[in-house]
């Protein structure tokens, strides 16, 4: 009522003399009321419209990626989607080191050598290419691509065709669903704070539009960058050694074995001088009553032979 009902509403009260708890019963309050009522209703029905003008854009870009991840899944071979990404990748790179129609000196190489090495992790004699004489924008990145395909020909021949496959499709969707989570978010804060551009005259709708169709292109820019990257810098580790089981150790003696194992695998004796644990079980000093240096081989539960008829544990043996 303060802040739908009208401005009369405060007096009109005072007049009547309306107390605290008492019934309203007034038909110019009740009149009031219901004017409010309606207020807030249709403020709130034009909430959730809106609301649901929000997730229709977040509804469409969803339903594209996922249709485009469905795509990946059925595709057995995504070595020309892998390629088509690096070659796009590549042509921004350049496109935004070497602008075209800018003279040789407009150029920045330094900086397109140093980001070839960050996404293809390979060091290019780019700047020696871009001296050359009738070099232009797209020889130089007809010679990079060259190259870059040449070092990924050969990790997948190295791999194998059949391994290399199923990493290119692995990543490429796992990738795709990452990027696709940080995309969300991203929404998220921006949906937060997209009404304030209302203070600007500017419609929070489309501004939210504009900015989530610009915000979903660099998205896919995102992917196809680091698809190239990771698949660029991926290799086979070498397999490492079986270690021992514990406890177990191979015992070389030229003496013949005690008893056979399994075959060949026999155990012996080691050298005293070698320095190996023997798995053999430790001999035990017999106990006499009479020798308290002998006491120590006493059961931990039996009494204890000094004849106090407590248990060894609680008398002589007695921790600490």
């Amino acid at each position: 009522m303060r802040i739908f009902g009208s401005e009369r509403m405060g007096g009109m009260l005072q007049r009547l003399g309306l107390k605290d708890g008492e019934a309203i019963v007034h038909p110019w309050i009740n009149k009031a009321l219901e004017k409010a009522q309606k207020k807030v209703e249709a403020r709130n029905f034009d909430t959730r419209k809106n609301v649901l003008k929000y997730d229709d854009v977040m509804n469409a870009q969803r339903k594209e990626v996922y249709a485009q991840r469905k795509e990946f899944m059925k595709l057995a071979d995504v070595a020309e989607t892998v390629a088509e990404m690096r070659g796009e990748v590549l042509a921004l790179m350049v496109a935004a080191r070497v602008p075209e129609k800018a003279f040789s000196e407009q150029w920045e190489l330094a900086d397109l050598a140093a980001d070839v090495r960050r996404v293809f992790n390979m060091d290019l004699p780019i700047e020696a290419w871009g001296k050359e004489e009738g070099i232009d924008e797209t020889h130089l990145r007809e010679r990079i691509e060259q190259a870059v395909d040449q070092m990924m020909a050969a990790k997948a021949a190295n791999m194998g065709p059949e391994l290399m496959r199923f990493i290119e499709k692995s990543l490429l969707i796992q990738t795709l669903d990452a990027v696709w989570k940080e995309h969300l978010y991203a929404l998220d804060h921006l949906r937060q704070g997209i009404g304030l551009r209302a203070y600007g005259q500017r419609d929070p709708l489309n501004e939210y539009k504009s900015e989530a169709f610009s915000l979903f292109n660099a998205m896919l820019g995102e992917l196809k960058e680091r698809v190239t990257g990771m698949l660029a810098r991926v290799e086979l580790a070498p397999e490492r050694p079986l270690e021992p089981p514990p406890l177990m150790q191979m015992v070389e003696s030229h003496a013949e074995p005690q008893s056979a194992l399994s075959g060949d695998l026999a155990l012996a004796e080691p050298p005293a001088q070698s320095g190996i644990v023997s798995m053999a079980p430790a001999r035990t000093m017999a106990m006499d009553p009479n020798d308290e240096s002998t006491w120590a081989a006493t059961p931990r539960n039996a009494q204890c032979p000094c004849g106090s008829g407590k248990k060894y544990k609680h008398c002589h043996g007695k921790l600490g």
